[in-house]
């Protein structure tokens, strides 16, 4: 018995222990929390979304327990915020957000989307109604899309979805809380009321204790100077300007002999409008060799093939297509498998850039070409007759009836070699390939009238 009882005893004393070893560093390790707190302080567009994405991989890496997005925003782009509030909801770290001031459409959106909202004195969420840069009401398929997703978000965070609808929809009535046939938004009090904000807070201290948060280590996003260049450049604005150089640079190497600074000043545009896009994933190596198979093409079509066809069209068709997919995110495992919206946004934003380019690039083109500013740009002075000047008069009705080969393919334009001489040529109906003979019909239009010989 006493060998019994020595043995129960030293096995409660090493249970003991080991319990009371234990429990410090249990403590120690759940003392602190850390919380990655980023900010929304601008207007909702592809900018935000980068942050936002940078700012969840950091906070997984270094171990957050807690996401906090300061926010004070008037809202933005419906797919930029649509692309947040679905990374907000897919998280696996709680996200808290501090409205300051203002969440007002798209920021209300990606506000809805965190797990607890808290808002300082005087803040306003709601007016979600989608309009365009005018600031006009779209039309209600638009709307439909927002409210859509405005109840669905609300849905998933157990708060009204009817209240969440409102904030998009006039016309919908809310008993006791919208019934004036305006957009709803909602005051501090009034969002704490119906549950859209957990307390009205003066800072992020006070929205901690708040939450029962004291012990915590706050690590901030910080912006280097790489992500502020690229923040920049990939504004739709911006990307808009990049656009119209891109073409600019290539009308005005058109219309000048030799290569020179427009090609360079287009070739620069194209770097700075698909390396940012290349850095952050949207554009990929297949989006940029289109780009450069459009434009090889394009080029082909002008310096190599007379007139304009199938060859040119193609390059326009391919340069269009990559510019306006390398800024659309790809979902999926299939190349340009995208959503809709954000192409179509895309495809808008390219194609009047396009067309900006192209009637700004005609109409500078005039001017440059009339001023002295720059010197002369294009020979103005007039060689009179009664200064000695004389020019020789070229008989063209004297090759009428000879026989000449295509130098290029005629399509019906293209050059002829008549004579070891090198003309501008017209065919008559049909094409002709290089190397076929043909006959001089006439002459019209500073070049001659052809047809195509049999035998």
């Amino acid at each position: 018995m006493n060998r019994l009882a020595f043995f129960i005893t030293i096995l409660f004393s090493l249970l003991i222990y080991n319990s009371l070893s234990a429990k410090p560093q249990a403590n120690d390790h759940t003392k602190t929390l850390r919380i990655y707190q980023f900010d929304i302080r601008e207007e909702i567009a592809p900018p935000v979304w980068r942050t936002t994405q940078k700012a969840f991989a950091q906070a997984h890496e270094l171990g957050a327990g807690l996401m906090l997005i300061h926010m004070n925003t008037y809202g933005g782009m419906v797919d930029a915020a649509d692309s947040i509030r679905t990374k907000i909801l897919n998280s696996d770290i709680p996200v808290y957000v501090l409205i300051d001031n203002n969440a007002a459409s798209a920021g209300a959106l990606i506000a809805i989307a965190c797990d607890s909202i808290y808002m300082v004195e005087g803040a306003n969420i709601g007016a979600a109604t989608v309009v365009n840069q005018s600031g006009e009401v779209v039309p209600d398929k638009y709307q439909s899309y927002m409210r859509s997703m405005m109840r669905s978000t609300a849905e998933a965070r157990g708060r009204r979805a009817d209240i969440a609808e409102a904030m998009v929809d006039p016309s919908l009535y809310v008993e006791g809380i919208s019934d004036s046939g305006k957009v709803l938004t909602f005051t501090t009090a009034e969002a704490i009321k119906h549950r859209f904000c957990e307390a009205k807070v003066a800072n992020v201290n006070a929205l901690l204790q708040h939450a029962g948060h004291d012990d915590v280590e706050i690590i901030y996003h910080r912006h280097n100077a790489l992500d502020k260049v690229i923040n920049f450049l990939i504004q739709p604005f911006v990307s808009g300007l990049l656009i119209m150089l891109i073409v600019g640079g290539l009308y005005f190497e058109l219309q000048t002999p030799g290569v020179g600074f427009p090609l360079v000043a287009s070739l620069t545009a194209a770097v700075l409008y698909f390396a940012p896009l290349y850095l952050e994933g949207l554009a990929t190596h297949i989006e940029i060799i289109l780009f450069v198979v459009g434009l090889v093409l394009l080029l082909i079509e002008i310096f190599a093939i007379p007139g304009f066809g199938i060859t040119g069209i193609l390059g326009i068709l391919l340069m269009i297509s990559s510019l306006t997919l390398a800024m659309v995110e790809e979902f999926g495992d299939q190349p340009f498998q995208t959503e809709l919206m954000p192409f179509i946004r895309a495809l808008m934003i390219v194609v009047v850039s396009l067309f900006a380019a192209i009637g700004i690039s005609a109409y500078l083109g005039q001017k440059l070409l009339r001023t002295r500013r720059f010197g002369h740009l294009a020979l103005t002075t007039v060689q009179e007759k009664s200064e000695g000047f004389s020019s020789a008069v070229f008989d063209f009705e004297a090759f009428i009836g000879q026989h000449a080969v295509a130098h290029t393919m005629l399509r019906p334009a293209g050059k002829i070699e008549l004579n070891g001489d090198i003309f501008d040529a017209t065919l008559e109906s049909g094409y002709a390939d290089k190397g076929e003979k043909v006959i001089v019909t006439g002459f019209s239009m500073a070049q001659f009238i052809v047809r195509k010989t049999v035998g």
